[in-house]
């Protein structure tokens, strides 16, 4: 397709994200939200001088990232509209990023000291949060028959289940996006436990501990306790964990987090 009179054709290999950029500056400039319709292929093509193809492709990553959702035929839902689904896309990006392995082990670990301790604080200080999701999966993980590989799974809904009670969106779609990474993680430091039953029945205690805890609305307990469950658990799998990992937000030795 020919360029627009102003501007000579666009390159195909980076058309679409010709399209994307278009996109985010009318979402930043207030040109587009929440539920709006995006113009049809063939305008945008034909404003942004790029071929229909690459409007599609734009399109598709926009669907993937949860910014948008599409229908075809006619009516109120075809077309591509604005949809707000945080979770959707976050959590769809370091999915991909934790199966490239492109975030080292120690910051994985980093990152779920600071998230978790931040959770279990926001939860702990708000009488109107619930944790009755994650008491639900705390007492399937009380039946005594799991495998390592079933109770660590219910371990990471556990987790998120937390994060998702702090009622904050973005800290919750970090924890589903690297969900994935986690529960590897932890999948693969049950080989290096010894004697699994044991480390299962002391797991069982600190998450009831970390959940009373937080019910009882003592922050600055919740955050130990739940800085010392993770960095525990590593410790005792015998994987590797940068010293780092120690003095982030959430351990005994540092302040609150506001």
């Amino acid at each position: 397709m020919a360029g627009t009179p102003t501007s000579p054709a666009i390159a195909p290999a980076r058309a679409w994200r010709v399209v994307l950029e278009k996109i985010e500056t009318d979402l930043l400039d207030g040109t587009l939200r929440p539920g709006d319709r995006l113009p049809p292929e063939r305008e945008l093509a034909a404003t942004l001088g790029v071929g229909r193809s690459s409007v599609r492709e734009a399109l598709r990553v926009l669907e993937v990232m949860g910014l948008i959702r599409t229908g075809t035929g006619s009516g109120p839902t075809s077309g591509a509209i604005i949809i707000a689904t945080p979770e959707g896309g976050m959590s769809a990006l370091l999915r991909l990023q934790v199966a490239a392995q492109g975030f080292p082990f120690d910051d994985v670990v980093a990152t779920r000291l600071v998230l978790e301790s931040a959770v279990v604080d926001a939860v702990a200080t708000d009488p109107a949060l619930s944790t009755a999701r994650a008491r639900d999966v705390l007492e399937a993980m009380d039946t005594v028959d799991l495998t390592a590989t079933e109770f660590l799974a219910l371990d990471a809904q556990l987790h998120l289940a937390l994060a998702e009670a702090s009622g904050n969106v973005v800290i919750a779609a970090m924890m589903a996006g690297l969900r994935t990474a986690i529960e590897s993680y932890v999948q693969a430091g049950a080989a290096g436990i010894a004697q699994w039953d044991a480390a299962a029945d002391r797991l069982r205690r600190e998450h009831h501990a970390i959940l009373d805890a937080v019910d009882a609305g003592d922050a600055a307990r919740a955050r130990t306790l739940v800085h010392d469950h993770i960095v525990g658990y590593y410790a005792s799998a015998g994987l590797a964990r940068s010293a780092a990992a120690d003095s982030v937000p959430g351990s005994a030795a540092t302040a609150p987090i506001s």
